[in-house]
């Protein structure tokens, strides 16, 4: 590959690894909510409206200058009371009641209200759109944020006045959900829109050069010095510095820590992001991080070698416990309900039915998980069949070769029925005794962020050796076959693919892969990240290099990180 310039120099890597011991904002509302003058992650006072007006003026958009007349200020201030924040629980009650589309009679589908005349339409039917047309009501408002439409311009749009008052009757709602029960205080995430400080101010004023991000920008990649054998944390730090939505998280200064600074690992997380998105080129010393993964998960401490994904885990556990003091992690007493930035992202439901053979009564549960393990051809566990598309065709976007294993083969056996034979017997709720049982684990909940671990270290009473079979694995990934939804379509084992082409909910899209290479007695960690979505680097400790997706595809692969397709934009 090229070498980014400049070089990294390499730092001495006396590196023996792999010992198994197994704002900026987004579109989706469910983990940070978007300024209201700032949408799909661009200034609005530069967007489209800018364009046809050809000069922007400092109030934005021209065209609502139609609507501020008479007593504009005060049916604004009324839609945002009732409608909008709606801080009271009769105004939410009111809301839920009257807040449907007028035309189809749905509650969601981004409903929009038009600030001419009392009248609610989905934005993504452009049910809305029909009216703003045939009425010539150009602005509306969005029922969820608050932000202001111009169905001229086509685009959300700034304005000064609208904003302040939009920002007047948010804060009133946060005031009156704070004296009401805690059951009606998280009906909205508190978000305040970020304003610049006087000496952010001065200092804009003094550097007039922008930084620009273009498609061969390098902003984000940076290589790290191996602290001694910590090849295997620096490859988990690249995986998760470039998660696009741990990414928004950090830059977009969400952590509210209530630890002290110094033995917060969340704290330390974001400074970790500040250092790769800075636009320095030298390689970083993460001995502050190694510090804390030492003190908060003493099994990792010290400096004989460790596993990647063992790293993996500890760290999205020791994130967790300290996400637990932000306000969405305020219900974290709950494993299965914790609201942190951390389950947001990698946590899903894992279903297993047991079905008992006697009077084919299932007993379900369902239970969170952060990655997914599975076996391999050549383990010392039976292997199921290849996948009907070993015979040369494509399956789930992964080419095959005759004989070849795939990541759909080692899923397509992770979600197998599975007989737990007489020696396993489960008391069955139905027959009240005794009896044996089959049991078959499916996806209740993906994750957004979905990680599948190859579990290429094998530790048994007989031997102890590392499996380098090689499994392909596509760029992009549907998950719909192994959802508990598509139980009912399995026969024999074998997915029956009745796939639904307009569903993007389970496709995702592969972002980050570790290797190991070497022995289970002595090896090297390794990653590769994706960058502006199409384009590859491989890093390898402090040296950062251009990679293929033909290097990437063509790697053994250890740790496979995919990210949900309808989550990711440009």
């Amino acid at each position: 590959g090229h070498v980014l310039q400049p070089i990294a120099v390499h730092a001495p890597r006396p590196c023996a690894n792999g010992k198994r011991r197994e704002r900026r904002p987004i579109a989706d509302e469910t983990f940070v909510r978007p300024p209201i003058a700032v949408r799909c992650g661009r200034d609005l006072r530069s967007s489209r409206c800018a364009a046809e007006i050809g000069v922007m003026s400092p109030a934005g958009c021209a065209h609502v200058n139609g609507y501020k007349v008479d007593n504009w200020k005060q049916n604004l201030r009324v839609i945002y009371q009732c409608f909008v924040w709606s801080g009271t629980a009769e105004t939410r009650r009111r809301k839920a009641k009257s807040c449907i589309c007028h035309m189809c009679g749905a509650h969601l589908n981004r409903l929009h209200s038009c600030l001419y005349c009392v009248f609610f339409g989905c934005f993504a039917k452009k049910h809305i759109h029909e009216h703003a047309k045939t009425k010539r009501h150009n602005l509306a408002i969005d029922l969820l944020y608050g932000g202001i439409y111009c169905f001229v311009c086509q685009d959300y749009i700034y304005d000064k006045d609208m904003e302040q008052i939009a920002k007047e009757e948010q804060r009133k709602a946060w005031k009156l959900q704070g004296s009401v029960p805690h059951m009606f205080t998280r009906v909205g995430e508190k978000f305040s829109t970020w304003e610049p400080t006087k000496r952010e101010l001065e200092l804009l004023r003094h550097n007039p050069k922008r930084r620009k991000i273009t498609s061969n920008c390098t902003i984000g990649l940076r290589g790290l010095i191996n602290l001694g054998n910590t090849c295997f944390m620096n490859c988990i730090v690249q995986a998760l510095t470039h998660t696009p939505l741990l990414r928004d998280f950090f830059l977009s200064d969400r952590h509210k820590c209530e630890m002290q600074s110094n033995s917060c690992l969340v704290c330390e997380m974001s400074q970790l992001f500040q250092e790769f998105y800075s636009g320095h080129r030298s390689p970083h010393i993460p001995f502050r991080l190694l510090h804390l993964v030492w003190t908060h998960a003493r099994h990792l401490a010290g400096y004989e070698q460790q596993d990647a994904h063992e790293f993996l885990i500890a760290a999205l556990d020791v994130l967790h416990r300290h996400c637990k003091g932000d306000d969405n992690g305020k219900k974290a007493n709950n494993p299965n309900h914790c609201n942190c930035i951390i389950d947001q992202i990698f946590t899903g439901g894992l279903q297993s039915d047991v079905t008992c053979q006697v009077c084919h009564g299932v007993s379900t549960t369902i239970d969170p998980f952060w990655d997914i393990s599975l076996d391999l051809p050549g383990s010392s566990t039976p292997f199921w069949p290849l996948s009907p598309g070993s015979d040369g065709t494509t399956v789930n976007g992964e080419s095959h070769l005759t004989g070849s294993t795939t990541l759909t083969d080692c899923l397509r056996r992770f979600t197998r029925p599975e007989h737990l034979g007489s020696s396993a017997k489960i008391k069955c709720g139905g027959c009240h005794s005794y009896q044996e049982s089959t049991k078959q684990l499916t996806m209740k909940k993906l994750p957004i962020v979905a990680c599948f671990h190859l579990k290429r270290f094998e530790h048994s009473a007989k031997l102890r050796r590392k499996i380098t079979t090689y499994v392909s694995f596509p760029l992009e990934l549907d998950m719909t076959p192994f959802m508990a939804s598509s139980k009912e379509s399995r026969m024999n084992g074998q997915y029956q693919q009745t796939v639904d082409v307009l569903n993007n909910d389970n496709k995702y899209s592969l972002f980050a892969v570790v290797n190991h290479q070497g022995t289970l007695e002595s090896g090297h960690y390794t990653s590769f990240i994706r960058q502006h979505r199409d384009q590859w680097f491989k890093c390898d400790d402090a040296i950062i290099t251009k990679a293929s997706i033909k290097d990437v595809l063509d790697s053994e692969g250890y740790l496979l990180f995919y990210h949900k397709q309808f989550l990711e934009y440009e």
